[in-house]
């Protein structure tokens, strides 16, 4: 693969003959995480829609208020890294990247799950922990291929039924929310491997009555027959 890793101590723009390389395929704009350095870009150029052939780009750890709307023309993109930035919004058109399969978007300042990420259709990874988002929309029903759902470290009080059609779903973290309940048909992710795998599903630091914790550690059975004892009362 065509690669590019742009480093340097205080990183406060990509210079522009980056956009020239058309048929560059990684793009790498964060700091080494050994050195923990802080880089200090706040705006991706608009300029990234040139880069057409990118599968890779990698731009966290830096100081992110916004991304511009041409990296909806990325329609090659896989994997796209945008955790620990300052992003409180995302642009309509990352709808339209199709192929991306991983997306990270941990210690931001979302306070809902952007619309335009239940288009991603070919998503199998999302990572949106360590935000502020209070709401799931109802159309996460449509990233069907979701494998791993991290959603710790959130303001979360509820969560939408549609969670629940994620049959792919292998690891839900959950932890540290402010979920009281869960979605009475929890009990058919089946897929998350509960007993053999206790990471792969996190429920600590929410103050659970719904079922209760001690109920949620037996797993999807235990869920299900809490849920269904509730139905013959």
């Amino acid at each position: 693969k065509k690669k590019l890793k742009i480093s340097g101590r205080e990183l406060l723009s990509v210079p522009m003959q980056v956009f020239g390389l058309d048929q560059l395929q990684v793009l790498e704009m964060s700091p080494e995480r050994e050195s923990c350095l802080r880089y200090r870009m706040e705006l991706l150029p608009q300029e990234i829609g040139r880069l057409r052939n990118l599968t890779c780009l990698y731009v966290d750890s830096n100081n992110l208020k916004k991304i511009p709307a041409e990296i909806g023309t990325l329609s090659r993109l896989e994997r796209l890294t945008l955790s620990n930035n300052s992003l409180s919004s995302l642009p309509a058109e990352m709808g339209a990247l199709q192929r991306l399969r991983s997306l990270h978007l941990a210690n931001n300042s979302l306070t809902e799950l952007p619309a335009p990420l239940c288009q991603l259709r070919s998503l199998t990874f999302l990572d949106v922990s360590d935000n502020k988002i209070v709401t799931i929309p109802s159309s996460i029903r449509h990233l069907e291929k979701l494998e791993t759902l991290l959603l710790l470290f959130n303001s979360l009080e509820s969560l939408p039924e549609d969670v629940c059609l994620l049959r792919n779903l292998h690891t839900l973290w959950l932890g540290n929310n402010h979920l009281r309940s869960l979605p009475a048909a929890f009990g058919e992710l089946v897929n998350l491997d509960w007993g053999y795998n206790y990471c792969s599903c996190n429920f600590e630091g929410n103050p659970l009555e719904s079922p209760p914790p001690e109920v949620c550690s037996r797993g999807p059975e235990g869920i299900r027959d809490y849920f269904s004892s509730l139905c013959r009362i």
